[in-house]
């Protein structure tokens, strides 16, 4: 073995094609495969990043104001009121000690990457004190009138 003979495994280089260099060469010709007349066949042919061939571009289109990106809004994972109920009656959860998102997370409920929101669907019959990032006014209200207490985290 000698660094000097290796060389690459038989079938995986191939070698690049040469185009424009005559009919005769097989792929080209005349026109080097980029079609007959038009921009792209020219040299030097540039179409700039955004150029719709003379269509009003997207950037132009869209409003210059009031849009809102999506991408910066703040998500929340939703757990109803139902679902600490039924946590609660399963024995997953303990009525004397306080409910955290730490707990929620090491239960399977949520999930450590986002923030957590508490939603109203559903009854709560046992007094809870729950932390989470979030709060619906219905779930708030159905917690207190359980007896229990709401905390927001930041």
């Amino acid at each position: 073995m000698d660094l000097s003979k290796l060389k690459p495994a038989k079938g995986s280089t191939q070698t690049n094609r040469r185009l424009g260099r005559g009919v005769g060469s097989g792929t080209g010709g005349h026109s080097s495969t980029k079609g007959t007349k038009g921009q792209l066949s020219r040299s030097g042919a540039r179409i700039p990043a955004g150029f719709e061939g003379g269509q009003m571009p997207l950037q132009r289109r869209l409003p210059k104001y009031g849009f809102t990106n999506k991408n910066f809004g703040t998500t929340y994972q939703a757990v109803n009121v139902s679902r600490l109920a039924a946590l609660v009656t399963d024995g997953r959860i303990d009525p004397e000690t306080p409910v955290t998102v730490e707990h929620l997370v090491e239960i399977g409920v949520a999930q450590k990457s986002q923030k957590i929101k508490i939603l109203g669907d559903g009854t709560l019959d046992v007094a809870l004190d729950i932390t989470a990032h979030a709060f619906s006014k219905s779930a708030e209200a159905k917690i207190t009138d359980a007896g229990g207490s709401v905390t927001h985290i930041d």
